[in-house]
């Protein structure tokens, strides 16, 4: 992988352009910046770039990554849907950064694929591209001579990736190094998503409540049932009914949150953030929190303790 191809257009994202640019600008790869007709292309930000090549010398590349623009949704010109699926007819590896898994799916290249994207415009993608198996997620995924990745810095994980597997570890490490970022990140965007209170029926108000101030105590279906005066039986239904998951699920995702804001806002040992959530020891945090986040709870703390 040598010949890199990056395409341009209108509201390209800046920082899309500018990761290709940082990863692929020097040797041993030659970075080749396409555009229909070589006409100026305007980024966002107001960022004008003239393009080195047309849209033919997609086909002559190892490697074409399409980075997001700022109208996803937006239809792909044909020329360059035309383009891309020349490119993908001749074996071209083909990557989208961020948004630019909808460049992919608009030119028909996703189709009974898996793909991924920014966890913001991951439903999106799907409804406006059903025939493409979206996946919330992964930082990256690969699908046959296919990549697209998860939101703005994951496109740097997804470039590293990619050197990684044609040119080995040592080339990857080396441009991480110089760029001041980790070699390969764990776990996936599961991670920077905001957590967010969903809202709860009045019913369920205040033995929700209860339950999130008790977390420490080994809460049941039938604890919670007897709080509100219900049989197991009827609570459980009926928290199905107003919630759309079960006790069980919904008492792991909340302890989940508690050892977050603990790993990020405290000192705590895991033992005692085991503890404090309900978890009870180590080993069954690392369980749910990995299932749950995709990476472990050293490693959260790690990235985001205060």
């Amino acid at each position: 992988m040598r010949d890199v191809a990056l395409l341009l257009h209108d509201e390209v994202r800046v920082f899309d352009y500018a990761v290709v640019y940082e990863v692929f600008d020097r040797a041993p790869f030659r970075l080749v910046r396409c555009g229909a007709g070589r006409r100026p292309v305007r980024l966002s930000g107001g960022v004008t770039v003239r393009p080195d090549a047309g849209l033919a010398a997609l086909r002559e590349a190892d490697l074409v990554i399409a980075p997001g623009t700022e109208t996803p949704e937006a239809p792909v010109p044909p020329s360059i849907a035309q383009a891309l699926r020349q490119a993908h007819g001749n074996g071209t590896k083909i990557a989208g950064l961020c948004a630019g898994a909808f460049t992919l799916a608009g030119a028909g290249l996703l189709d009974g694929r898996r793909a991924t994207t920014h966890w913001a415009l991951t439903d999106r993608l799907a409804v406006a591209y059903p025939a493409v198996s979206v996946v919330n997620g992964p930082l990256w995924i690969e699908d046959g001579p296919l990549w697209t990745s998860a939101g703005t810095a994951a496109g740097i994980d997804l470039c590293l990736h990619l050197i990684r597997q044609a040119h080995g570890a040592g080339l990857a490490a080396a441009i991480a190094r110089r760029m001041v970022t980790p070699p390969h990140r764990d776990g996936d965007q599961a991670q920077y998503v905001p957590r967010g209170v969903a809202p709860e029926p009045s019913a369920l108000t205040d033995v929700l409540a209860w339950a999130r101030d008790h977390l420490d105590r080994p809460l049941t279906v039938a604890v919670l049932a007897r709080r509100a005066r219900q049989s197991p039986r009827t609570f459980a239904r009926r928290f199905a009914d107003a919630t759309g998951t079960t006790p069980l699920r919904w008492l792991h995702h909340q302890r989940v949150q508690l050892a977050q804001e603990l790993l990020e806002r405290t000192g705590l040992p895991v033992e005692e953030v085991a503890r404090r959530t309900g978890f009870g020891t180590p080993a069954v945090l690392r369980r749910h929190f990995g299932r749950a986040l995709g990476t472990t709870p050293t490693a959260y703390r790690d990235r985001f303790a205060a």
